[in-house]
This record gives structure tokens, sequence and C-alpha cells, in this order.
């Protein structure tokens, strides 16, 4: 009987886009992404178990050892000091981590305020610029931080930048590219590397074949 691997999965819009390559790795999606609300769902076929649980909390799922592997975005696991390994990027949920403020008004260039969910990622990356930021945590929609006059400039997250032009804002440093990433227990990777390390290898290889499709396409596209 093949022992049961369990691998935490962000709900939402990253899980759609993960299960497409757990389905080339052998995983019927269709488990994933099957319309209830049951958070515990069961790959019998191949020995998976997969938790559904909320984007930040996944690599506290996989450091505590309630799931051998999982499935976290680059700006959780920079933002706090999770004890995982990390032995692949899967290359979904791409996007960056920015620093942004009101278009065409520059922001004090001693000690300007920033608001932002990623305080500790911030923070770092106006120290290596040398500037002494104070730092505002908000939960959410902040843009309307530089907007209301609550701070200079925000960091978060942006895709295309529609969302910060829509509100006035404008892209001034960039401090992070964010893709997701599998993680994995560091002890469950030593003791059943016979049962992970085939699933990451698949994993690659499925990885890599979309790259290179993504890079070279087929002529008329």
């Amino acid at each position: 009987m093949t022992e049961i691997l369990t691998i935490a999965l962000p709900k939402g819009r990253v899980l759609r886009a993960v299960a497409p390559l757990l389905g080339r790795a052998g995983v019927d999606p269709d488990v994933l992404l099957a319309d209830d609300r049951s958070l515990v769902r069961e790959a019998r076929g191949v020995g998976l178990r997969f938790l559904l649980v909320k984007p930040d909390d996944v690599a506290t799922y996989v450091e505590y050892g309630a799931a051998e592997l999982g499935v976290c975005g680059r700006d959780t696991l920079m933002e706090r000091s999770y004890d995982v390994y990390q032995p692949l990027d899967l290359g979904v949920g791409k996007c960056r981590m920015v620093v942004a403020g009101v278009a065409g008004k520059a922001a004090p260039a001693d000690v300007p305020r920033v608001a932002t969910k990623y305080s500790r990622s911030a923070a770092l990356h106006f120290a290596r610029k040398g500037v002494q930021a104070e730092v505002i945590h908000l939960h959410g929609s902040v843009e309307l931080a530089p907007v209301t006059g609550l701070a200079d400039l925000i960091v978060d997250l942006v895709e295309t930048g529609e969302t910060l032009a829509q509100n006035g804002l404008e892209e001034r440093d960039l401090v992070a590219q964010i893709s997701s990433v599998l993680v994995a227990n560091r002890a469950a990777y030593k003791l059943r590397q016979e049962r992970i390390r085939p699933l990451i290898e698949t994993l690659r290889a499925v990885v890599g074949t979309r790259e290179r499709r993504a890079s070279h396409p087929p002529a008329g596209t």
C-alpha cells in the first residue's frame, strides 16, 4: 500500500494554477478543483492527501510537519523566517513586489512613511538602500494610503500595474520578483526522500516542459 504524502495548497487563484501542473504529474485535477467546502482532498490512486488552507498558512503547516510538502508564495517566505526547504520554483503566481507612490509626487528623501502588508520586506529593502523608512502595517487596500496622506509610499504586489494606475500611483522601485515555490518539511525531506523526491523530480520535469513551450511557442501562434 502506498504511504500517504500530505501536501498543503493555497486556496484560490494559485490553486487553480497549480492544479494543471499536478495533473500532468499524475493527479486528477478534479480532486483539487471540485466545487465543495471540504478542506481535505485525497487522490487515492497516487497516495496523496491535500490540505486546502489560506495562502499565508501553507508554510506553517509544512514547517510543523502537518504536511510534508506545500506550495507557498515567495512573498510569504520573504516576510517570515520559516524553517522549510525550497526545492523547486513552480513558475506560477508570478508578480512583482514593488515600491509605489503618487504619480509625479516625490517622497521625502530622509524618512519616508511606507504603508504595506509586508513590513519586514519593506524595512529590509529601504535599509539596504540606506533609507530609514517609517513602516506602517496595513492588512489590505494599501493603495489608499498615499492617496489619503497616510503614507508617502507603499510596498505591494503587482501583476500588470493597472490597479496602481487606476489609483493615481506609479511604480518607483522593484523589491523582488515573486512566484510560487514548492516547500518541504526538512525532517520529512530526509526521512521520506524515497517518496518525496520522485514527486519533486516529476514536477521539475513538468515545469521545465511548460517553460520550454512558453519560450518556443508553435509557429503561427
